[in-house]
């Protein structure tokens, strides 16, 4: 029997970018069979069948199961495939938007990261920062004998309540207002806050004192002495508040007492 404008199985495989067994699988189950056999029994398909395997690694790779896909197949009709592209499309927009997502919150990570680079985290430094997105929380209540985890967890309740679509993966950090710095209260932060890209609050533009030391959380009372003896020595003053931050946290350090701490705090030059 002559084939003419047909493709053997082998050939039509390497055409639509599948495998030889795949094909004898789809005709087993009676999703896409070949066009015609020939005397041998050889399997031959049409250039128009391409579109089918197309189709059928699309929705495959979209989440439907061969069955699914056969089912579709054997009761199609335009309202019930154009249906079924909407909500795939549905579907597909999601992802998107779940990718995109996932790829800010890495990138704060990331960056998070990097910016440790090559510091040196015996110094104290003064540096002008500019001004950066958060998400501040409302003020810590510690009454009624409520500790920084009650807090916390208020925190998260009250930012998911107020920005209902904010990922809250990302870091949170802690606040302490000047007057708290000064009197060398820093045990629990005044406020939590969101180390969030699109936040609608600002760590302000500033001049900050900017030291580091090794920890865990809450670990850092010898770096606030440390570094309010730097300012004073060196002629400036706290006017603002003060910053907390992890960039090296559980996310990437194993030992939750060797974590970095970061401290931030507002200066200017002693009138």
């Amino acid at each position: 029997m002559t084939q003419t404008g047909l493709f053997s199985i082998s050939e039509f495989a390497r055409y639509s970018r599948t495998t030889r067994d795949t094909l004898l699988h789809y005709d087993s189950i009676g999703l896409l069979s070949p066009r015609a056999r020939g005397d041998n029994n050889y399997r031959y398909y049409s250039s128009r069948q391409l579109a089918g395997v197309n189709l059928i690694r699309t929705m495959q790779g979209l989440g439907m199961t061969l069955t699914e896909i056969t089912d579709l197949k054997d009761n199609r009709t335009p309202e019930i495939v154009e249906k079924l592209f909407e909500q795939q499309i549905e579907k597909i927009d999601e992802r998107i938007d779940n990718w995109i997502r996932a790829r800010k919150l890495l990138f704060t990570l990331k960056k998070s990261i990097e910016s440790t680079i090559d510091v040196d985290e015996k110094e104290i430094s003064i540096k002008f920062l500019p001004a950066e997105a958060i998400v501040l929380g409302d003020l810590n209540d510690y009454s009624r004998g409520r500790d920084d985890y009650d807090a916390l967890l208020s925190f998260y309740q009250g930012i998911n309540r107020k920005y209902p679509d904010i990922d809250m993966n990302y870091p949170v950090w802690g606040f302490f207002s000047e007057e708290r710095v000064k009197k060398g209260d820093w045990v629990w932060p005044d406020r939590f806050y969101l180390n969030y890209p699109e936040g609608h609050d600002r760590k302000p533009a500033a001049l900050y004192a900017i030291g580091y030391t090794r920890g865990g959380y809450g670990q850092n009372g010898a770096l606030y002495e440390r570094m309010l003896a730097h300012i004073d020595r060196n002629g400036f003053e706290i006017c603002g508040d003060a910053f907390e931050e992890y960039p090296l946290n559980e996310v990437c350090v194993s030992d939750p007492d060797n974590y970095l701490i970061r401290l931030m705090i507002v200066v200017r030059e002693k009138r």
